[in-house]
């Protein structure tokens, strides 16, 4: 079962916190984001991280 209103809901939050972080638009940083080893787990619904919150996810992404 894929888990896409759940992801359509967490991702834009993820993608504002990415560019307030890094000072950069909102296009640039789901470009970052989509480019990420963070973003392919999410999109891998074995994974679960589609349950975790965004502020969670957003810490994946900064430790890559």
């Amino acid at each position: 079962m894929a888990h896409s209103l759940i992801k359509a809901a967490i991702i834009p939050e993820i993608v504002k916190l990415i560019a307030e972080k890094h000072a950069v638009s909102e296009q640039k940083a789901l470009d970052m984001f989509y480019t990420s080893a963070t973003a392919a787990s999410l999109s891998d619904d074995e994974t679960g991280l589609y349950g975790q919150s965004a502020l969670y996810i957003f810490s994946l992404f900064k430790e890559e």
